[in-house]
């Protein structure tokens, strides 16, 4: 027998690749952590966490306005299923997180599409997923897009979330709840 025909049979890794932008990215250095191009292979266990605080979080952003742990990216396989999904939650009790036209505000999470627009304050994130076969690990690559992703790829555009702070649903004032008739739906 060749050592070929010994060999373990390679697995393909599901990718995800996020591209960025921030309109300070060239001054700032903001991204100076992050190694683009390059793929990051991680296990599927981890929980990615980006932020601010170099400690805590795997992809780091030099800049004050970013929480220490801003949102966290967790793999997951769905019941019934053999392709490994992710999902995404906002950890800024500050921020709210953009995902598509979904707002995630503290704790909240959704699961990522094969295709979004992540966004908080001033950043954009365009994250794409490759499905691969391997269970025991993912991959991450990040590319620098010199110009914002929201034209560049013809999204919707919507007001940028401030930095401290929800739009009107996120609101942390004291709002009693509402009554509803099951049948007003």
């Amino acid at each position: 027998m060749s050592s070929f025909e010994d060999a373990d049979t390679e697995e393909t890794v599901t990718c995800l690749q996020i591209t960025v932008y921030h309109p300070g990215q060239q001054q700032s250095g903001i991204f100076q952590s992050i190694r683009f191009y390059n793929r990051d292979k991680l296990p599927s266990s981890e929980v990615v966490k980006f932020g601010r605080n170099s400690n805590i979080c795997h992809y780091t952003f030099q800049d004050k306005q970013v929480s220490r742990v801003q949102f966290s990216l967790q793999l997951f396989k769905k019941f019934d299923s053999s392709v490994l999904s992710f999902e995404i939650k906002n950890m800024s009790k500050k921020t709210s997180l953009l995902v598509d036209n979904k707002e995630l505000c503290y704790l909240n999470k959704i699961d990522l599409p094969y295709k979004c627009m992540v966004r908080f304050g001033e950043y954009q994130f365009l994250m794409e997923k490759e499905d691969g076969e391997s269970l025991e690990f993912f991959e991450t690559q990040f590319i620098l897009s010199p110009r914002s992703l929201l034209q560049e790829n013809n999204w919707p555009l919507r007001r940028p979330i401030p930095e401290y702070g929800c739009y009107s649903f996120c609101s942390t004032q004291n709002t009693s709840p509402t009554e509803m008739d099951e049948n007003e739906l």
